[in-house]
């Protein structure tokens, strides 16, 4: 039986407390009551009469009854208890009762010790020669000779792997011998850490006991040389132990971790914004759809088109659906956002976004994390500080903390990673424009361009005074490009009105957000960064490259600048230009 003692919470228990009981009526068949459980808890004998509250007007439950050894969860109240301290030192008595319940007491939870925790330190190690440890992980590699074995394990904590020395007289070699420790494999080692004689590490584990916890089968296709990502992409499950997927991993952690962190010290509330939605948040109708329509009841591949429902004028009859309507999956959470901005003043959302783009290339993902912070009482300088301080924050914090994965970027996925994240922030941009902007115009700073014609841009976005242009901004760092996005809301109701006119998108469908300009609204503006901009893959992929060129497609004297903007080194100039330059002073 599981008990979970808590106060009573209606005003009708007071000052009484309440004790609630889980129990299999099977304890029935010894000709005990269920509830003189109790008498463990409080070796005191219950002072109310013995019933079932689950079975009302029930006070004796007999054999032959339908409820007989049916599970039940029932509550008692409990008239001997009288106060919150009682309740407390029975729970205590309990806890500390090895024979109570299953016959042990439960644990306390510990920390496992890692490998991180072993050699992450300033002395990588040396400070615990002479300790006995114990390192669970995988086999990396394992190396055979005469009378010694080398085997690396790692256990996912950091890149580095703990070299384990293991001698024919170890407990357990035998394993070794008999091949059962292979690459791949999950094993348990004991033993003491001694400097190491070899290079590449100064501390290694010097073996007295190793377990195969399980066995590799000798197919295990990661093994310690090259592996070209085209190749992991058939191996999506096994990937993450390659060292390039495991740094991303850590970093990207380090990155959500330092979002959350930076957001919740500057008083932001973390909103949760829903992945089902009917609006189409930017306008652009590339969404994933969710429908029950397409039967459900067998493969999807052997659905008949005739079995989706249909109107008597041939169209999907949505009403059959679901939920009555089309619904898709979110591309941003930033209009639920501001619904509780508008209570909460700053909250931030930070979860799954979607986007049916048909596009291959590096600069789109159909699924991805967006990081969209709403400001309210703000206005675009606001929205500038905040991107700043954010972008700021992060990059000091992997810098700080992933400093194994960073350098293991830098050697291998791409040199000058660091320096271009730290202050000096890099040079040569794969786009001409950028190039000159970034590096000629604002030598070699970030840079944020602001003030978008409105015909490019969304209709929550206000409309500046010269009626063409809205208040938004992009943050743009050296080979990148666009890392960070923002805009100030238009909070005036006509002018939301007007625009969702010109747009030709219907007002019934976003009464909800109007009635938030109806009723107290306030300036306040949205910054989102694509999480998956940072370190995916091959680190740092720009997501969109000449977005903030808007109208100047037929400013270029050479190539009239079409989208990609190839074969021509000629920077544009426009009057609209006058406005839109930024540089982030570091």
């Amino acid at each position: 039986m599981a008990v979970a003692l808590s106060p009573a919470s209606s005003a009708r228990l007071r000052p009484q407390s309440a004790a609630r009981f889980i129990s299999f009526l099977n304890n029935i068949t010894t000709g005990r009551n269920v509830l003189t459980g109790f008498r463990t808890l409080t070796n005191k004998a219950p002072t109310f009469p013995p019933f079932l509250h689950c079975y009302p007007g029930v006070r004796h439950l007999r054999r032959d009854s339908p409820a007989f050894n049916r599970r039940c969860f029932s509550s008692a109240i409990v008239g001997a208890i009288s106060s919150e301290e009682a309740v407390e030192k029975a729970k205590k008595e309990f806890l500390e009762k090895p024979d109570v319940g299953t016959g042990q007491k439960v644990r306390e939870f510990r920390k496992r010790l890692r490998i991180a925790d072993i050699k992450g330190g300033p002395d990588e190690g040396l400070d615990r020669v002479g300790q006995t440890l114990v390192v669970k992980g995988w086999v990396r590699t394992l190396r055979v000779q005469r009378s010694i074995t080398f085997m690396e394990v790692n256990d996912g904590s950091c890149l580095s792997n703990m070299q384990c020395v293991i001698n024919s007289d170890a407990e357990g070699y035998d394993q070794v011998e008999s091949g059962s420790i292979s690459t791949g494999a999950s094993v348990w080692v004991e033993g003491a850490i001694v400097e190491s004689q070899g290079s590449g590490q100064k501390v290694e584990l010097r073996v007295t006991k190793v377990i195969t916890v399980g066995k590799s089968d000798p197919s295990f296709p990661i093994q310690k040389k090259r592996i070209s990502r085209e190749f992991l992409r058939t191996k999506a499950h096994l990937r993450p132990r390659t060292n390039t997927f495991g740094a991303v991993s850590r970093v990207r952690n380090a990155l959500a971790y330092a979002t959350h962190k930076f957001f919740q010290e500057n008083g932001f509330v973390w909103i949760s914004s829903p992945i089902v939605t009917a609006s189409d948040c930017e306008g652009a109708g590339e969404q994933f759809c969710v429908t029950t329509l397409i039967p459900s009841s067998r493969d999807a591949s052997d659905s008949l088109v005739d079995t989706i429902p249909k109107t008597d004028d041939g169209l999907i009859d949505w009403s059959q659906d679901f939920f009555g309507k089309p619904a898709f999956l979110t591309v941003s959470g930033q209009l639920n956002a501001e619904t509780y901005a508008s209570a909460l003043c700053d909250v931030y959302t930070f979860g799954p976004t979607f986007r049916a783009e048909n596009s291959n290339t590096s600069r789109h993902l159909a699924e991805f994390w967006m990081i969209e912070p709403e400001l309210a009482f703000a206005d675009l300088s606001d929205d500038m500080a905040c991107a700043t301080a954010y972008l700021k924050y992060v990059v000091r914090h992997v810098l700080d903390n992933c400093k194994e994965d960073m350098d293991f970027f830098n050697t291998w996925i791409e040199k000058g990673i660091i320096d271009r994240l730290s202050v000096k922030w890099g040079c040569d941009l794969q786009s001409e424009h950028e190039r000159y902007v970034t590096e000629e115009a604002f030598a070699g700073c970030p840079v944020i361009i602001t003030d978008y014609p409105k015909e490019i841009k969304a209709f929550y976005m206000r409309l500046n005074d010269d009626g063409s242009t809205v208040a938004a901004m992009d943050v743009l760092v050296p080979r990148v490009g666009e890392l960070i996005g923002g805009s100030q809301r238009e909070e005036r109701l006509e002018y939301l009105e007007d625009r969702l006119d010109e747009l030709k998108l219907n007002k019934e469908t976003y009464w909800w957000y109007l009635d938030l300009r109806r009723f107290g609204s306030v300036d306040q503006c949205q910054m989102a960064k694509e999480d998956q901009t940072l370190f995916h893959a091959t680190i740092l992929k720009p997501f969109s490259s000449c977005r903030f060129w808007f109208g100047l497609r037929k400013t270029c004297a050479v190539c009239h600048w079409n989208r990609e903007h190839k074969g021509c080194n000629t920077f544009p100039t426009d009057t609209r230009l006058s406005r839109i330059l930024m540089p982030i002073l570091t």
